[in-house]
């Protein structure tokens, strides 16, 4: 399975794929390009493994551009980890069931416009919610609104931070996004 990963910062999920590929945790996974909105550290850590790396960061063309550098390319899916543009309409609708997106949080919940990073667990933290999480999603035009394909949840302990959380949650998102990409690789 040939995948394009979409990123936007420090590019710990696409580091967590490129481990799992070259330690045979995703057998006939292939990273075959990535794509940044942004110059970040993603990007390096892309080229350092020399996986064909594209930086588009005019964001109003940002669908159209990526578009056009995944023609031709046969990819099977597309990950967004860490990635934070929003795609056109157009873009998600023609890779329908075909893009995923890791979430921090246990999705329906703080999900949406605006709900990222350590937004999300400050909202969680506010709200007292007992557990929090991680979702593996299909991508839709609705931000966040996608199919649920894995979750995971933990209970939050008394007096945690965002910080910790954010952690915590980081490390639920390694586990899922390998697990879900391993699914739809069968």
């Amino acid at each position: 399975m040939k995948i394009a990963v979409f990123v936007s910062g420090g590019g710990t999920n696409l580091q967590n794929i490129i481990d799992a590929i070259q330690d045979g945790s995703l057998p006939n996974v292939e990273i075959s390009m990535v794509i940044a909105d942004r110059n970040c550290l993603a990007v390096e850590r892309a080229l350092d493994v020399d996986i064909p790396t594209y930086l588009l960061e005019d964001r109003k063309a940002f669908s159209e551009d990526a578009q056009h550098n995944l023609e031709g390319e046969e990819i099977d899916l597309i990950v967004l980890a860490g990635f934070l543009s929003i795609l056109s309409k157009e873009f998600v609708e023609k890779w329908e069931n075909k893009m995923i997106n890791v979430h921090p949080a246990l999705l329906p919940k703080y999900g949406g416009k605006g709900m990222y990073g350590k937004k999300v667990h400050e909202a969680v933290l506010a709200n007292n919610e007992k557990e929090s999480g991680a979702t593996v999603h299909y991508v839709t035009a609705g931000i966040d609104e996608g199919e649920i394909i894995l979750q995971q949840a933990f209970p939050i302990k008394p007096g945690e931070n965002v910080d910790w959380l954010a952690w915590r949650i980081s490390q639920v998102e390694k586990e899922i996004l390998i697990e879900a990409i391993k699914k739809l690789a069968k």
